[in-house]
């Protein structure tokens, strides 16, 4: 009997119906991957479809599956407005300036209020919940009035600096630091370092996996924003952001749905480009939250 035969003869009767139901189980899990996967793709399809199809087959009762004359040059017409790219840079001003600060105003809060003894750590840190709790939509005009008097309307300033403290971010950056390691904070403090340099030199490196994953979020909310610059900025053209800019394709008089998600389009590319850049820091971030500490 030849060695073939012989791995043949003693291998169990059982293995090629589990190899078999095993290979069932990754095609039906490889389908519905790809079954989610439309799913997520089917919005992009329909901007695209929407942009590029003529006002005849927007307003069609009957779907359309692709315009027989797709019409490129709206993104063309959207790019020579120059108030688009003024637009798309004062959100990229506004997300950058006011995410960066929200992450560092956060850190060095929650790590104030998870390490430093003091006794208003206490109520501070409930005063932060009850931040939280509280609408934001009830504190638009009592800061509208601060920014108005400052005269910051209309302004970058008035966009970027009302939004600088992040209760949210500050609480989650101060349940990372209860769970830091404190055995790297004491190796600081044995070589002569202070709070703020061990915060500097040893928490901040091992901080910049879970700081990103909320760079990632605080991008994303600050680029999407509209109610707040529309509240600041909307009655002018020099602080415009691009989700105030969005909204001016649809007036009371006329209604230009493939301007409207052509721009659409050409506004996300900054997120996606952004979320490429950072998924991996995003990933670990998020494994890295259960990080325990003595």
């Amino acid at each position: 009997m030849s060695t073939v035969d012989r791995v043949h003869a003693v291998r169990p009767a059982g293995t090629g119906r589990r190899n078999a139901v095993r290979a069932g189980g990754n095609v039906a899990r490889y389908a519905a991957v790809a079954v989610v996967a439309l799913l997520f793709l089917l919005p992009f399809y329909l901007m695209v479809k929407t942009a590029v199809s003529p006002a005849a087959d927007i307003a069609s009762r009957t779907f359309v599956l692709w315009p027989s004359e797709p019409d490129w040059s709206v993104f063309g017409r959207v790019l020579d407005d120059p108030t688009f790219p003024r637009a798309m840079l004062n959100s990229a001003v506004m997300a950058v300036l006011l995410t960066g600060g929200q992450i560092v105003v956060a850190a060095m809060a929650g790590y104030a209020l998870a390490r430093i003894p003091n006794r208003a750590a206490g109520p501070l840190f409930s005063a932060t919940i009850v931040v939280l709790l509280i609408p934001a939509a009830t504190t638009f005009l009592p800061n509208f009035l601060i920014v108005a008097r400052l005269g910051w309307v209309d302004s970058l300033r008035g966009l970027i600096v009302p939004g600088l403290f992040s209760a949210f971010n500050v609480f989650l950056f101060r349940q990372f630091f209860l769970n830091f390691p404190k055995e790297l904070e004491e190796a600081g403090r044995l070589d002569g370092l202070g709070y703020f340099g061990v915060f500097r030199r040893i928490v901040v490196p091992n901080t910049l996996a879970f700081a990103s994953a909320l760079t990632v979020l605080g991008f994303v909310g600050s680029w999407n924003a509209f109610l707040w610059p529309l509240v600041v900025a909307g009655g002018g053209s020099g602080a415009v952001t691009v989700q105030v800019y969005l909204s001016s394709f649809l007036t009371a008089q006329t209604f230009d749905y493939s301007g409207l998600f052509a721009a659409a389009l050409l506004s996300l590319l900054p997120v996606l480009l952004v979320f490429l850049l950072l998924q991996r820091w995003l990933v670990r971030g998020v494994a890295e939250t259960g990080m325990g500490g003595s």
